[in-house]
């Protein structure tokens, strides 16, 4: 009777996997089929100030399903603007940040250009976002946008009491003490936690730095606004975060003067494959399971 059991289990599970297999079989050839025809490439107008939006999170290659953006992308992007001699490039900011590295990319990248750069917070620049924001040599936001946060964010959901809970073991087996830091499956010793602790710490001081260099401000004035607050456009203006307030053709103006110009804008955007988006919707599924150290 045991045996039967078993066999009808399996013969069940296998009766209900078979269409879910099925569909993904579909999808992963029609999406195969569809990047044959649908690249992922830049949609380029014509004018003298290039708009590069960064809306959603920042990633070194964030799913491409609009909730997030790359750093790759976005350099790209600045090389287009670049190379088709623009006056200015503007930064469209929407964004409550992301990771660090990529922040550091896009930031390098942008001092590295000798072009006018200039972003605009609209609705969020926060944390990793903002970092991007500084770089730049001019910033307007709204005053009604939301600005600053500075600080860095280390978290992972910790399943071991749950664990032990339901009477599951972890079987552990490494090579050293702390090659399994970060498992969810255990509860950080007291030397893991602060070993997380001091790269956090690490990375707000590389953050601190930055923005202090970027805004021409001291790392005491930084330091002492990285509480991780959020501020309102208003008051970061008062503070130094940013240059003025205003909206997106406030920012033109500001370019028009400078240069004694009519400033025609033009975006560019990526496009996106339908493959890239389906494997971007296959990584967010996944991706808030992991430890993830973040400037957001």
């Amino acid at each position: 009777n045991f045996q039967f059991s078993m066999n009808f289990q399996l013969l069940n599970f296998k009766i209900k996997i078979l269409p879910v297999l099925k569909i993904l079989a579909i999808l992963w050839i029609i999406s195969s089929l569809t990047s044959l025809f649908f690249v992922s490439d830049f949609s380029i107008a014509k004018g003298n100030v290039a708009i590069i939006p960064i809306h959603g999170v920042i990633g070194v290659d964030g799913s491409l399903t609009g909730s997030s953006v790359s750093s790759d992308s976005i350099i790209a992007a600045i090389d287009k603007a670049d190379k088709m001699g623009v006056k200015a490039i503007m930064f469209d900011i929407n964004s409550p940040g992301g990771s660090g590295v990529a922040a550091d990319e896009i930031s390098q990248k942008i001092k590295s250009i000798n072009k006018t750069t200039v972003a605009i917070i609209r609705d969020i620049g926060t944390s990793a976002a903002y970092w991007v924001a500084s770089s730049t040599d001019y910033v307007y936001a709204s005053r009604l946008s939301m600005t600053g946060s500075i600080g860095v964010i280390g978290s992972y959901l910790d399943f071991s009491g749950l664990l032990e809970e339901n009477n599951v073991t972890y079987q552990r087996y490494v090579s050293g003490e702390l090659k399994d830091m970060g498992s969810v499956f255990k509860e950080p010793s007291a030397k893991e936690r602060q070993i997380f602790q001091d790269i956090i710490n690490k990375m707000n001081d590389f953050f601190i730095q930055e923005v202090a260099e970027n805004r021409g401000m001291s790392t005491q004035e930084v330091r002492r606004l990285a509480t991780g607050q959020i501020y309102l456009g208003s008051d970061a203006k008062t503070l130094g975060l940013v240059d003025e307030l205003g909206t997106k053709q406030d920012a033109l103006k500001f370019i028009a003067n400078k240069y004694n110009i009519t400033a025609t804008s033009f975006e560019i955007k990526e496009k996106k494959s339908l493959i890239d988006i389906l494997s971007g919707l296959k990584r967010e599924n996944f991706i808030n399971l992991l430890p993830s150290i973040q400037i957001r």
